[in-house]
């Protein structure tokens, strides 16, 4: 279908045969490229890097991104955590017990020690999660560098009794350390414009990435058995799983002329990045993200496993990047080199004044509604 697709910019990561092959073919014996040009100039452009440097990172966030699951099984249940230091390069690991950093060193990655396992943390959370939070709280997740659960609170509501009483309880659930932010979180969706990806009703939203039959997307863009319409406003498909609040994802059958391709667009005349797993970046890696209102931009990761309260209720286990996002962006596709790491779900600030944007991980989406990623 619908070859016109190939001039649209404005379209997100999915759908066009004649987007995939220009892509190029890949031989069986020609190893996969680290990065496209326009995923290394937006890592030039927002995080202050080199091409060397760029190329640098993306190869040591690989490395740490393989090891990490080998030196948590090293330290076993000493394990309190682990994160990449963009600055050497390696991955560090967060332990409770001093004989326990010689195996988990002789994995390749570097140890701290520190007070609570990753497994207390993970526990305290889980009591914080169950408290009923008020808007002045933005949102709270396990720190593993600090050993302690952070809990973000708008600094212009700090003193708001709620707030006061909620981090009260908070502090009896475990370790807390309270920070300010200075914006609440929103979801990314936006009223209807011409010319971009997808839409349900009067929202538009952006294609995460490819899965076969469909995509997957965020949950707060349509519910169970909403109509899709493409960016031409042709059928595309229907949502045929939703979860917002408590999770942010959804899937969307794809059909009627339309079909999938393991692609994230670069917003020009070519792909960006061809999509080649789902290996989850560690904290601290550089991460990237396509969305239908401002394109490529990138960041760091700084939390996993954080629950985020919107106004709309809590969602859980997101992921918290340093990167921007704007309205329209919702549902787009978070990517670390050519690992699908997730579906953006909101945040705060924008692409002007800088921010921080949430994502539902891609794994667990997967896991989810039993589909199977697109790859190259």
């Amino acid at each position: 279908m619908r070859h016109a697709t190939l001039l649209r910019t404005g379209l997100s990561a999915l759908l066009v045969l004649g987007a995939w092959t220009a892509a190029g073919p890949t031989s069986a014996s020609a190893a996969p490229t680290p990065a496209s040009a326009a995923l290394l100039s937006a890592m030039q452009r927002d995080l202050g890097l080199t091409e060397k440097q760029a190329l640098t990172r993306l190869a040591d966030e690989k490395a740490a991104t393989a090891l990490e699951k080998k030196a948590q099984r090293a330290a076993g249940s000493a394990f309190g955590g682990s994160w990449l230091d963009a600055k050497t390069g390696r991955l560090t690991v967060a332990v409770t017990a001093a004989e326990k950093a010689e195996a988990v060193r002789a994995t390749g990655a570097e140890t701290r020690l520190v007070e609570h396992s990753a497994k207390s943390l993970d526990a305290a959370k889980a009591r914080i999660d169950a408290l009923k939070a008020p808007s002045g709280v933005s949102s709270w997740h396990v720190d593993p560098a600090t050993s302690r659960v952070v809990v973000n609170v708008v600094a212009a509501e700090q003193a708001d009794n709620d707030v006061r009483s909620f981090v009260a309880k908070a502090r009896k659930a475990g370790p807390v350390t309270v920070k300010t932010t200075a914006q609440a979180p929103q979801t990314f969706a936006a009223g209807t414009v011409g010319g971009d990806p997808y839409y349900t009703g009067n929202v538009r939203c952006s294609i995460g990435f490819s899965v076969h039959g469909g995509f997957v997307t965020a949950g707060h863009c349509g519910g169970t058995g909403q109509q899709v319409r493409g960016w031409d406003n042709s059928y595309i498909g229907n949502f045929q799983g939703s979860s917002f609040p408590g999770d942010d994802y959804a899937w969307v059958n794809v059909g009627s002329g339309w079909w999938t391709v393991p692609v994230v667009l670069g917003w020009g005349a070519v792909p960006d990045q061809l999509v080649r797993g789902s290996n989850e970046a560690p904290i601290g890696a550089s991460i990237c993200r396509s969305g239908s209102t401002t394109r490529w931009h990138c960041g760091r990761v700084l939390a996993k496993n954080e629950t985020v309260n919107y106004s709309q209720g809590a969602v859980h286990q997101m992921t918290k990047t340093s990167v921007c996002a704007q309205g329209g962006d919702s549902g787009g596709s978070f990517i670390s080199g050519d690992q699908a790491q997730g579906v953006t779900s909101g945040g705060w600030g924008n692409c002007t004044s800088g921010g921080e944007t949430w994502y539902q991980p891609i794994n667990e989406i997967l896991n989810r509604y039993g589909l199977r990623l697109h790859t190259a």
